[in-house]
């Protein structure tokens, strides 16, 4: 599978959550580093971590994919079994 194949597949549900969840974290750190007030540096080192996290999450949960041919396979071998 390609990364172009995983980029454009069906991603599922706890994976979307989980993605707009990193987009939000994202969006937040982004927001307080450009601030264009003087912040304490530990402001500034928790927005820098919160921006990371949800660039990293975001990413992360937009590659993972839905795997369907796994899904006919299990019942296939439920099948043979009985």
């Amino acid at each position: 599978m390609t990364i172009i194949q995983r980029l454009t597949g069906p991603t599922p549900k706890f994976f979307r959550v989980l993605r707009n969840i990193g987009l939000g974290l994202a969006a937040a750190g982004g927001a307080i580093l450009s601030a264009p007030i003087s912040l304490p540096s530990l402001v500034v080192t928790i927005a820098t971590y919160l921006t990371v996290a949800g660039t990293v999450a975001t990413a992360v949960s937009q590659t993972a994919v839905t795997d369907t041919s796994n899904t006919s396979l299990k019942t296939q071998n439920s099948d043979s079994k009985v």
